[in-house]
């Protein structure tokens, strides 16, 4: 793939360092990163989506100012209970069109600004389908106890929380076995990153840094 266009996909457990590894690799590659929660938050300020979300949610799930609240939304998706699954796959049939467009379309203009390639962090790449998107999908190893005590830490999560989100997501075995690659993230983020870069540089044949 030397000389070509890359297009890396980071997937990987529920507080499994993603988003940190891949600004990393970002900033030490020089390449843009395309970050799908942000995507997926624009996605729910379109009035188009609030519409849908509305007519099948109801009027409930929005705050004082007519836009939604996630938290509200949430706490009608995140679940193994038969609604919450049934909720959570009518929310991706409305928003994942839209955040799949939006990433298509960074995917095009880091092509066509010269861009030696782009990296895609979002949780659901494999979930919604978009690995066909990806050349190469990168699975973030992280311990359990460690994703555990950095959603706690980072986004006040209980342990019910974590365990509620990572069960509405693939697991992990399965997430592991699609990807190309699968960098052990237990250690430093230094530690992580000579991994990637090294592995980067075989696969692509630059190395971080070059232009």
């Amino acid at each position: 793939m030397s000389n070509q266009f890359i297009t890396l996909c980071f997937v990987g457990g529920v507080g499994s360092g993603k988003s940190t590894l891949a600004r990393w690799l970002g900033e030490k590659c020089e390449l843009p990163v395309v970050d799908g929660d942000r995507l997926g938050h624009a996605a729910l300020k379109r009035p188009d989506v609030i519409s849908q979300l509305v007519e099948h949610f109801g009027s409930g799930i929005l705050d004082s100012e007519g836009e939604i609240d996630r938290s509200k939304l949430g706490s009608c998706v995140w679940g193994d209970d038969p609604q919450s699954v049934q909720n959570r796959k009518e929310l991706e049939q409305i928003v994942h069109p839209v955040i799949r467009q939006a990433m298509q379309e960074a995917i095009e203009q880091a092509r066509q600004t010269g861009k030696r390639g782009i990296i895609i962090d979002a949780a659901v790449i494999l979930e919604a389908g978009w690995q066909g998107a990806c050349d190469r999908v990168i699975f973030v190893e992280t311990p359990e106890e460690n994703r555990l005590a950095h959603v706690i830490e980072s986004r006040n999560w209980s342990e019910q929380e974590f365990r509620k989100r990572e069960r509405s997501q693939l697991d992990l075995n399965t997430k592991r076995k699609q990807a190309h690659f699968v960098v052990d993230n237990s250690g430093s983020i230094e530690q992580a990153g000579r991994q990637l870069t090294q592995w980067l540089r075989q696969q692509s044949g630059w190395s971080p840094g070059e232009t």
